[in-house]
Protein backbone atom coordinates (compact mmCIF):
# COMPACT_ATOMS: atom_id res chain seq x y z
CA UNK A 1 0.00 0.00 0.00
CA UNK A 2 2.95 2.26 0.93
CA UNK A 3 5.67 3.48 -0.84
CA UNK A 4 8.81 6.36 -0.82
CA UNK A 5 5.78 8.72 -2.01
CA UNK A 6 3.07 8.23 0.37
CA UNK A 7 5.71 9.28 3.59
CA UNK A 8 4.63 12.31 4.89
CA UNK A 9 7.38 14.77 4.91
CA UNK A 10 8.39 15.51 8.43
CA UNK A 11 9.40 19.19 10.20
CA UNK A 12 13.19 18.94 10.57
CA UNK A 13 14.65 20.90 13.42
CA UNK A 14 16.01 20.25 17.02
CA UNK A 15 14.44 22.53 19.70
CA UNK A 16 12.63 22.77 22.58
CA UNK A 17 9.52 23.50 20.89
CA UNK A 18 10.17 20.48 18.63
CA UNK A 19 10.63 18.05 21.47
CA UNK A 20 7.16 18.64 23.29
CA UNK A 21 4.59 16.29 22.93
CA UNK A 22 2.20 16.99 19.80
CA UNK A 23 -0.58 16.71 22.63
CA UNK A 24 1.12 19.52 24.78
CA UNK A 25 1.28 21.58 22.03
CA UNK A 26 -1.89 21.42 20.61
CA UNK A 27 -3.65 22.94 23.89
CA UNK A 28 -0.99 25.75 24.13
CA UNK A 29 -2.04 27.05 20.60
CA UNK A 30 -5.68 26.62 21.78
CA UNK A 31 -5.03 29.00 25.29
CA UNK A 32 -3.14 30.74 22.52
CA UNK A 33 -5.81 31.62 20.40
CA UNK A 34 -8.45 31.81 22.60
CA UNK A 35 -7.04 34.33 24.51
CA UNK A 36 -6.36 36.13 21.21
CA UNK A 37 -9.85 36.27 20.25
CA UNK A 38 -10.75 36.83 23.45
CA UNK A 39 -8.95 39.98 23.24
CA UNK A 40 -10.96 43.79 22.49
CA UNK A 41 -10.41 45.03 18.98
CA UNK A 42 -9.68 48.41 20.68
CA UNK A 43 -6.71 47.18 23.04
CA UNK A 44 -4.09 47.48 20.19
CA UNK A 45 -1.34 47.29 22.92
CA UNK A 46 -1.93 43.87 23.93
CA UNK A 47 -2.36 42.51 20.56
CA UNK A 48 1.31 43.80 20.21
CA UNK A 49 2.08 41.73 23.46
CA UNK A 50 0.52 38.40 21.45
CA UNK A 51 2.89 38.96 18.71
CA UNK A 52 5.53 39.58 21.22
CA UNK A 53 4.85 36.43 22.84
CA UNK A 54 4.38 34.70 19.35
CA UNK A 55 7.58 35.98 18.13
CA UNK A 56 9.33 34.69 21.63
CA UNK A 57 7.84 30.98 20.83
CA UNK A 58 9.37 31.05 17.08
CA UNK A 59 12.76 32.25 18.41
CA UNK A 60 12.90 29.48 20.26
CA UNK A 61 11.39 26.52 17.94
CA UNK A 62 14.85 28.06 15.46
CA UNK A 63 11.78 27.77 12.61
CA UNK A 64 12.85 29.89 9.75
CA UNK A 65 10.57 33.08 10.42
CA UNK A 66 11.11 33.55 5.75
CA UNK A 67 9.50 29.93 6.00
CA UNK A 68 6.41 30.77 7.98
CA UNK A 69 5.92 33.62 5.67
CA UNK A 70 5.72 32.00 2.72
CA UNK A 71 3.01 29.24 4.49
CA UNK A 72 1.31 32.86 5.60
CA UNK A 73 -0.11 32.93 1.76
CA UNK A 74 -2.85 31.03 2.83
CA UNK A 75 -4.24 33.88 4.72
CA UNK A 76 -4.94 35.80 1.56
CA UNK A 77 -8.65 35.47 0.92
CA UNK A 78 -8.95 36.74 4.28
CA UNK A 79 -6.66 40.00 3.57
CA UNK A 80 -8.89 40.73 0.43
CA UNK A 81 -11.82 40.77 2.70
CA UNK A 82 -10.56 42.95 5.43
CA UNK A 83 -9.84 45.48 2.77
CA UNK A 84 -13.09 45.34 1.75
CA UNK A 85 -14.93 45.95 4.78
CA UNK A 86 -13.90 49.44 5.39
CA UNK A 87 -15.89 50.25 1.88
CA UNK A 88 -19.34 47.91 2.30
CA UNK A 89 -19.50 48.41 6.25
CA UNK A 90 -22.07 50.96 6.90
CA UNK A 91 -22.05 53.46 10.03
CA UNK A 92 -20.12 56.06 10.40
CA UNK A 93 -17.67 57.58 8.39
CA UNK A 94 -14.07 58.87 7.89
CA UNK A 95 -12.71 60.74 5.54
CA UNK A 96 -9.09 59.49 4.13
CA UNK A 97 -7.72 61.45 1.16
CA UNK A 98 -10.72 60.96 -1.64
CA UNK A 99 -12.23 57.52 -0.02
CA UNK A 100 -15.11 57.89 3.01
CA UNK A 101 -14.51 54.88 5.02
CA UNK A 102 -16.57 52.72 7.84
CA UNK A 103 -15.64 53.18 11.17
CA UNK A 104 -16.94 50.02 12.00
CA UNK A 105 -15.38 48.31 8.72
CA UNK A 106 -12.01 50.03 9.77
CA UNK A 107 -12.30 48.34 13.43
CA UNK A 108 -13.36 44.96 11.65
CA UNK A 109 -10.83 45.45 9.45
CA UNK A 110 -8.21 45.13 11.82
CA UNK A 111 -9.48 43.16 13.78
CA UNK A 112 -9.84 40.04 11.42
CA UNK A 113 -6.21 41.13 10.18
CA UNK A 114 -5.08 40.75 13.54
CA UNK A 115 -6.57 38.19 15.24
CA UNK A 116 -6.41 36.05 12.49
CA UNK A 117 -2.89 36.73 11.46
CA UNK A 118 -1.65 35.39 15.09
CA UNK A 119 -4.26 32.41 14.92
CA UNK A 120 -2.36 31.57 11.13
CA UNK A 121 1.21 32.26 12.92
CA UNK A 122 1.13 29.80 15.91
CA UNK A 123 -0.83 27.46 13.86
CA UNK A 124 2.38 27.15 11.04
CA UNK A 125 4.11 27.34 14.36
CA UNK A 126 3.07 24.11 15.23
CA UNK A 127 3.14 22.26 11.85
CA UNK A 128 6.65 23.70 10.97
CA UNK A 129 7.80 21.57 14.69
CA UNK A 130 5.52 18.69 14.61
CA UNK A 131 5.88 15.59 12.89
CA UNK A 132 2.52 14.26 11.37
CA UNK A 133 2.52 11.20 12.89
CA UNK A 134 2.80 12.51 16.36
CA UNK A 135 0.32 14.92 15.76
CA UNK A 136 -1.98 12.42 15.06
CA UNK A 137 -0.93 10.46 18.17
CA UNK A 138 -1.60 13.57 20.12
CA UNK A 139 -5.42 13.85 18.85
CA UNK A 140 -5.49 10.43 20.36
CA UNK A 141 -4.05 11.27 23.60
CA UNK A 142 -6.45 14.51 24.01
CA UNK A 143 -9.60 11.85 23.45
CA UNK A 144 -10.84 13.17 19.69
CA UNK A 145 -13.22 11.02 18.42
CA UNK A 146 -11.51 7.64 17.25
CA UNK A 147 -13.22 7.99 13.48
CA UNK A 148 -11.63 11.95 13.17
CA UNK A 149 -9.04 10.66 14.28
CA UNK A 150 -8.09 7.96 11.74
CA UNK A 151 -9.59 9.75 9.03
CA UNK A 152 -7.23 12.64 9.99
CA UNK A 153 -4.32 9.43 9.83
CA UNK A 154 -5.48 8.42 6.43
CA UNK A 155 -5.10 11.61 5.27
CA UNK A 156 -2.04 11.99 6.45
CA UNK A 157 -0.48 9.16 4.82
CA UNK A 158 -2.35 9.94 1.74
CA UNK A 159 -1.93 13.06 1.20
CA UNK A 160 1.74 13.15 -0.56
CA UNK A 161 -0.05 9.93 -3.04
CA UNK A 162 -3.22 12.83 -4.33
CA UNK A 163 -0.32 15.11 -4.35
CA UNK A 164 1.52 13.08 -6.54
CA UNK A 165 -1.03 12.17 -8.91
CA UNK A 166 -1.94 15.99 -9.26
CA UNK A 167 1.60 16.73 -10.08
CA UNK A 168 1.94 13.93 -12.56
CA UNK A 169 -0.92 14.64 -14.10
CA UNK A 170 -0.28 18.88 -14.56
CA UNK A 171 2.93 17.81 -16.35
CA UNK A 172 1.10 15.38 -18.63
CA UNK A 173 -0.90 18.02 -19.65
CA UNK A 174 2.00 20.63 -20.18
CA UNK A 175 3.99 17.86 -22.32
CA UNK A 176 0.73 18.16 -24.40
CA UNK A 177 0.83 21.69 -24.88
CA UNK A 178 -1.78 22.98 -21.91
CA UNK A 179 -1.27 26.40 -20.95
CA UNK A 180 -4.13 26.88 -18.97
CA UNK A 181 -3.64 31.14 -18.96
CA UNK A 182 -7.73 31.36 -19.80
CA UNK A 183 -10.80 30.60 -18.91
CA UNK A 184 -11.07 28.35 -21.83
CA UNK A 185 -8.59 26.05 -19.62
CA UNK A 186 -11.26 25.26 -17.02
CA UNK A 187 -12.99 22.28 -18.28
CA UNK A 188 -9.36 20.67 -18.78
CA UNK A 189 -9.01 21.38 -15.37
CA UNK A 190 -12.20 20.15 -14.10
CA UNK A 191 -11.33 16.92 -15.66
CA UNK A 192 -8.75 16.71 -14.12
CA UNK A 193 -9.48 17.41 -11.41
CA UNK A 194 -12.74 14.56 -11.65
CA UNK A 195 -10.34 12.04 -12.69
CA UNK A 196 -8.32 12.79 -9.50
CA UNK A 197 -11.37 12.48 -7.32
CA UNK A 198 -12.28 9.34 -9.25
CA UNK A 199 -8.61 7.88 -8.93
CA UNK A 200 -8.27 8.77 -4.95
CA UNK A 201 -12.11 6.97 -4.27
CA UNK A 202 -10.74 3.84 -6.23
CA UNK A 203 -7.54 3.84 -4.04
CA UNK A 204 -9.24 4.32 -0.57
CA UNK A 205 -11.16 1.24 -1.95
CA UNK A 206 -9.18 -1.04 -2.84
CA UNK A 207 -6.62 -0.14 0.25
CA UNK A 208 -10.01 -0.89 2.44
CA UNK A 209 -10.37 -3.88 0.64
CA UNK A 210 -6.22 -4.96 1.72
CA UNK A 211 -7.33 -3.70 5.40
CA UNK A 212 -10.49 -6.03 5.85
CA UNK A 213 -8.29 -8.89 4.14
CA UNK A 214 -5.30 -8.09 7.10
CA UNK A 215 -7.75 -8.44 9.72
CA UNK A 216 -8.85 -5.16 9.92
CA UNK A 217 -11.67 -4.41 13.03
CA UNK A 218 -12.78 -1.10 12.56
CA UNK A 219 -10.10 0.25 15.03
CA UNK A 220 -6.08 1.67 13.91
CA UNK A 221 -4.88 1.23 16.74
CA UNK A 222 -3.05 4.26 16.66
CA UNK A 223 -1.87 4.60 20.08
CA UNK A 224 -1.88 7.95 22.21
CA UNK A 225 0.98 9.73 22.71
CA UNK A 226 3.27 9.41 25.53
CA UNK A 227 2.05 11.31 28.95
CA UNK A 228 3.73 14.69 29.97
CA UNK A 229 4.84 15.43 33.24
CA UNK A 230 3.62 18.72 35.01
CA UNK A 231 7.15 20.38 34.14
CA UNK A 232 6.74 19.54 30.44
CA UNK A 233 3.38 21.21 30.79
CA UNK A 234 4.40 24.37 32.98
CA UNK A 235 7.35 25.00 30.11
CA UNK A 236 4.86 24.45 27.23
CA UNK A 237 1.77 27.22 28.80
CA UNK A 238 4.37 29.38 30.01
CA UNK A 239 3.64 32.01 27.05
CA UNK A 240 -0.21 31.41 26.27
CA UNK A 241 -0.18 32.18 29.68
CA UNK A 242 0.98 34.96 29.30
CA UNK A 243 -1.16 35.70 26.47
CA UNK A 244 -4.05 35.00 28.69
CA UNK A 245 -2.92 37.90 31.34
CA UNK A 246 -2.62 39.80 28.61
CA UNK A 247 -6.60 39.61 27.31
CA UNK A 248 -7.89 39.21 31.08
CA UNK A 249 -6.21 42.58 31.69
CA UNK A 250 -8.00 44.28 28.58
CA UNK A 251 -11.45 42.54 30.20
CA UNK A 252 -11.10 43.15 33.51
CA UNK A 253 -9.32 46.68 33.16
CA UNK A 254 -11.00 47.97 30.01
CA UNK A 255 -7.72 48.92 28.84
CA UNK A 256 -7.79 50.64 25.58
CA UNK A 257 -5.35 51.87 22.97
Amino acid sequence: MGGRHDRPSRPTGDSPVHRLPAHVKVIALLVFVMAVVATPRESIWAFGGHALVLAVAIVISRVSPLLLAKRLVVEVPFVVFAVLMPFVAVGRTVEVGPLSLSVAGLWGAWALLAKGTLGALASLLLASSTRPPDLVAGMARLRLPRRLVEILAFMVRYLEVVTGDLRRMRVARESRGFAGRSLAAWPVVAESAGALFIRSFERGERVHLAMLSRGYSGDLHLGDGAPASSRVWLGALALPLVAVLLAAATLVMGWRA
